[in-house]
């Protein structure tokens, strides 16, 4: 399933706070992204909808498999992205801001190209460029 960017964002957010704490609430989200109690409020409303996530009366937040499977995507492609970043000297935080940027826009097949090249040259098979 292919969701926007900003879905995107704030499935990778609750995948990130559900590894930091026990449970997910729409203020943790608030406050980690630096959002609005409305902007949130629609923005889980809509994932909701897609059924990306589920919300039990408490307001606990959790992904559902499809919307795991999104932010774990997500995730997995900025810690690679940022980490190759960093390697190359670009400074972390200029790093990290680029890697939210590339995370969303970049192909399965360029990414799994550089996941392959890193892994070459971890493992000292590749050939330095």
């Amino acid at each position: 399933m292919k969701v926007q960017e900003s879905a995107e964002n704030y499935l990778e957010t609750i995948l990130i706070l559900g590894q930091a704490q026990n449970t997910v609430r729409s203020i943790d989200i608030v406050h980690k992204l630096n959002f609005s109690k409305p902007s949130v409020s629609v923005a889980m409303k809509n994932l909701r909808q897609k059924g990306l996530i589920v919300m039990d009366t408490d307001g606990h937040i959790a992904l559902t498999e499809s919307g795991r499977k999104i932010a774990e995507t997500i995730y997995e492609r900025h810690t690679v992205l940022s980490q190759m970043l960093i390697d190359l000297g670009v400074d972390p935080e200029i790093a990290t801001q680029d890697a939210c940027r590339m995370e969303h826009v970049i192909s399965p097949e360029s990414f799994n190209a550089i996941k392959d090249h890193i892994r070459q040259k971890k493992s000292g098979n590749g050939q330095d460029v």
